[in-house]
Parts: C-alpha cells; structure tokens; sequence
C-alpha cells in the first residue's frame, strides 16, 4: 500500500525515543497513511474521469489532516500526564515518614501510598513474610527469633534489600518502622549504596506536645475491626460523658457492631511522655544524620487535616525545600 520510501519513514518515526515522539510518529504514520489510501484512490479514478471532483479530493484531505491530529493530541496528553508524574516525583522515591505518636503518620502515609503508587514497607511485614516465604534470609530471621533473640540489624537489612527488588517497589517504598537509630541508618545506607542509591526525602511530622496529648488519649479503638475513635474528634454515637467531662467507659460502643471499645495501654499521658522521651532521643538524631543533605522536609502536623495533605504533598515533589 505504502511506497518504499512512506513505509521507512514511519519505521523511523515508530521508533523515535520518548512518548511525545512516539505520538508525533503514530500521528505522522496516520497522516502518511492516508495521503497514500486516498492517492492510490485518486489514480484509479482518473483512470475513468478525467478530473477529480475537487468536494471529494477537500474532505478526503481534511478526514485525514483531522485524523491525524486527534490521535497525535490524544497521545500527547496522556503521555504528558505522565512524565510529568515521573519528572515531578521520581527517580525511584526512596522515603521515611517520621513523627511522634499522634502525629498524623497512620493518616497521611496511606495518601502517599495511593498518590505515588509505591508501598508502605513495614519491617514487621516483611519479616514476616520472609519466615514465610522460606527465603535464605527468612530463615535466619526464624532461628533468631524462635531463640527469643532480637533479629540483628544485619539481618532486618537483609530482608528489606530482597523486599524492595520487588516489582512493586521499582517506582519507590516508604520505610515504616526503620530505621530506629543511626547506626542503623548507616547500615541502610550502605546497603541502598552497592545500587548507586540514596534516600531521597525524609518527612518529619511536628506537633506540639500538648496537641499529641490530646490526640492520643483521647482514642478508643474497636479491637476486632481496628476502627478508631475519638472523644473530641471522632466520637462514638453511643458515648455519654460523666460529671468530670470524661467519657462513660460502658458507654463506649463501636458505632457498626455495638461491641465495646477499648484505649491501648500506652494511650495515656505518662505512657505518652516516655514514647515522646524515646522519639526525642533515638528518631531525632536521624533526622540530624539526613539533613545536611537536604532531604529532611518538615511538616506542620498540627495544622487541620487538609492543610497537612496540601502540605505533604507540595514537598513530595522533587527540588522543594
């Protein structure tokens, strides 16, 4: 159908590098193959007429033209969508999401996971799954703990460099749950390293200690679903308050079952100060070993929720500060 010559230039075009190239060449293809279809038309017309009828030769040339271009358009809006995402959030996002209980974390890292499209690895998870999976590492992984040991750093280190080799991860991973320390910061480090990779944000989530108080003592959680209330934020619909403004324990009910809900035991003030005493001592220096790189972003996790998202999100981007 094509002449020699048409059909190497759509090769050609085909196989230009880059989506807005290859739009421009299935666009050009398009056009190009038109043109030859309504050519070929035209010589086996004049083959019995003499003239073409020039309405014809008109909405011949202009199906064609349009054709062409809504195609290329098309093409070039989806392929532009795209590699704005990628220009805007990527190479692969390596991330930590640090912050004091009640901080927001349980809240704005699932928005993170749906926006970006990259899973949130949690160093429990995947130990798990490793014991499970039989992998050589797993294994180890299973003898320490069936000894009743801890699971060395080298060994968590382990796991997460066979867990991020996953298709899933090949965008990116949060890291939730690690790393605790610095020593074991320098260890992922290194491992991220023998790729020629780094960590590429680190989120902070600040909030004042009076606000996390009330956040977090204020919750109640229904144990079988997981769903979690809160007596300012987020009651239940059966919750009465006593003479001393507190809530009625009995009254505390899961608003879909009716079962009784129930505050952990680390949800209260003096189990608040110690957690918020062994943040301040053993997450903080993490955030000093990552910011003279300038990959700490600092976010205002005091501030209403929606605030909190916009804010997240602007310093998802590449080169914000």
């Amino acid at each position: 159908m094509f002449s020699r010559s048409t059909a190497a230039a759509i090769r050609i075009l085909g196989r230009s590098q880059g989506p807005k190239a290859r739009n421009f060449g299935a666009a050009a293809a398009f056009g190009t193959a038109g043109a030859a279809i309504w050519g070929l038309s035209a010589q086996r017309e004049r083959a019995t007429r003499c003239e073409a009828d020039p309405v014809v030769v008109g909405a011949a040339v202009l199906g064609t033209a349009v054709g062409a271009l809504g195609g290329f358009f098309y093409g070039k809006s989806k392929a532009d969508a795209v590699q704005e995402k990628y220009a805007t959030y990527w190479p692969r996002k390596i991330m930590m999401v640090f912050g004091a209980p009640g901080a927001g974390k349980g809240t704005q890292g699932p928005k993170i996971v749906d926006m970006l499209d990259i899973p949130q690895l949690s160093t429990g998870d995947m130990l798990r799954e490793a014991v499970a999976a039989g992998t050589e590492i797993g294994k180890k992984a299973k003898d320490v703990m069936a000894s009743g040991a801890l699971v060395s750093d080298d060994i968590v280190i382990g796991i997460i460099a066979d867990r991020i080799k996953a298709d899933d991860c090949k965008h990116g991973f949060i890291l939730d749950g690690f790393p605790r320390t610095v020593a074991q910061s320098k260890a992922l480090d290194a491992m991220l390293a023998t790729t020629g990779e780094a960590v590429s944000l680190v989120m902070a989530f600040d909030v004042d200690p009076a606000v996390l108080e009330e956040r977090v003592c204020g919750r109640w959680i229904d144990k079988a679903s997981g769903r979690s209330y809160h007596v300012k934020f987020a009651a239940p619909k059966s919750m009465k308050v006593g003479p001393d403004g507190k809530p009625i324990p009995d009254t505390m009910k899961d608003d879909i079952t009716g079962d009784k809900l129930f505050q952990r035991p680390d949800d209260t003030a003096e189990a608040l100060k110690k957690r918020l005493d062994g943040y301040k001592n053993q997450t903080v220096p993490i955030l000093d070993h990552y910011a003279p790189r300038g990959i700490v972003k600092n976010i205002d996790g005091g501030a209403p929720i929606a605030a909190v998202w916009a804010e997240v999100k602007a310093k998802l981007a590449n080169g914000t500060k």
